[in-house]
């Protein structure tokens, strides 16, 4: 089951979301709403020094092979298996490049189109795969708002995209 981004873009995109498990982009869809910018910013400063602390021992001891990289490789298995996983779409809209007078973006589905503007469809995630299976039933994807205000009733049974 494939998605299609179309209408006033330069580029018509075919989404296939049972390959995007494989992608790094994926997000944990129980967590993404939960993120807060100052979190972030702190995280990604202890990972700066982190990594120096890290290189600076390089330097001075010499290269060392991580000791759990089996276990992290297994993990990372077994969380693929059992997680919830969605997708942010802006890369995806990036690419099929709206055009200058584009304002609007509709969600087509079997029960009834979904109108918002196009710079809320730049913040929407979408949902493809929910405790490790790909959501065939009501699927192929479900779509939650940025802000997460459709957390517990996402927009289901999506056929394409339209941006008008």
């Amino acid at each position: 089951m494939v998605i299609v981004i179309k209408g006033n873009v330069k580029f018509t995109i075919t989404l296939d979301p049972s390959v995007w498990i494989f992608d790094d982009r994926k997000v944990d869809v129980h967590t993404y709403f939960t993120r807060h910018p100052q979190i972030e910013q702190q995280e990604d400063i202890d990972g700066i020094q982190n990594i120096s602390a890290y290189w600076d021992r390089e330097i001075q001891e010499g290269a060392v092979s991580p000791p759990t990289l089996q276990t992290e490789k297994k993990f990372e298995k077994e969380k693929i298996l059992i997680g919830t996983f969605g997708m942010p779409f802006a890369p995806f809209l990036r690419n099929a490049e709206p055009n200058d007078n584009a304002t609007q973006f509709t969600i087509v589905t079997e029960n009834g189109d979904t109108t918002i503007s196009l710079a809320d469809a730049y913040e929407l995630l979408l949902c493809f795969s929910k405790d490790g299976k790909p959501l065939k039933e009501d699927g192929p994807v479900h779509i939650y708002f940025g802000d997460g205000s459709n957390r517990d009733n996402p927009i289901t049974h999506v056929r394409a995209f339209i941006v008008e």
